[in-house]
């Protein structure tokens, strides 16, 4: 069984490392629909996955000076607190259908909203691109108190389905910030995401919803494939590689949906 786990971690890593489509959007769901695991424990253990395997992407990131600390820190103030909030809530919460339910609907709508950002982040980036220095950017004065909710909003949207720390908070910061250079907002992005998948993830292992040999064996098969995708991604048509990841993710939103509903 954890072999095929592995199998799972390379193929997530592959599209991770190819398209940088966050990980908990399929992930989580194929765990719960392919594997038959519960959604609490999906959730934790992707968690930590998510934490373990971007990290190897912060250390690039930091290396090549791509990531802006202070705007991780602004992120991080509202979404740490909004974590341990949503985690006191799960703590409260008791454990069984009522609880995986209402995981199984905030997931399914997030990886819609990240199936829809995926499409809409590369005409963002060339609409930014043409307009150059004209201002299209909001104020200055702004931007700290825009980036302290879209924290709140990651961190409480993570905390329940580990979805939301890839692609929705680089769309978000793609609107807040846009005459940043991308790549610092991908590796403030991807550094905020290590931070606060690890304490979510850490609150689900106290609540034991973490499947240690699960995690273990994921991240056997995560390693490699990520490294594979980021290989596979610079031959191939990123733009055609992310339509193809947004029509999966559609998919399987609405494949759990539908499982939730009828």
């Amino acid at each position: 069984m954890y072999f095929a786990f592995a199998w799972a971690g390379l193929a997530v890593g592959i599209a991770v490392g190819a398209t940088g489509v966050g990980g908990g959007s399929l992930m989580t769901p194929i765990l719960i629909l392919f594997y038959g695991i519960s959604p609490t424990v999906a959730v934790g253990t992707d968690l930590l996955y998510a934490s373990i395997s971007k990290a190897f992407g912060v250390g690039l990131h930091v290396r090549n000076r791509s990531l802006d600390w202070k705007l991780v820190g602004w992120l991080s103030i509202g979404s740490v607190p909004a974590a341990l909030l949503t985690l006191g809530f799960l703590h409260l919460q008791p454990q069984g259908k009522e609880l995986d339910q209402m995981i199984k609907l905030v997931l399914a709508v997030a990886i819609l909203v990240t199936a829809l950002f995926t499409l809409l982040q590369e005409p963002l980036l060339r609409l930014i691109e043409r307009s150059g220095r004209r201002p299209m950017a909001l104020p200055d004065r702004w931007q700290r108190p825009l980036t302290v909710i879209c924290g709140v909003a990651i961190g409480a949207l993570v905390t329940i389905s580990s979805v939301g720390a890839g692609v929705i908070g680089m769309m978000m910061l793609l609107l807040i910030y846009p005459k940043h250079p991308p790549i610092r907002l991908v590796g403030s992005d991807l550094a905020h995401a290590v931070i606060i998948t690890a304490i979510a993830g850490l609150g689900h292992a106290g609540l034991g919803a973490i499947n240690w040999p699960m995690l273990a064996a994921l991240l056997v098969g995560a390693i490699p494939g990520i490294w594979i995708g980021t290989r596979i991604g610079f031959r191939l048509n990123e733009a055609v590689l992310k339509k193809l990841i947004a029509a999966l993710l559609i998919l399987v939103g609405s494949m759990m949906l539908y499982k939730l509903l009828f």
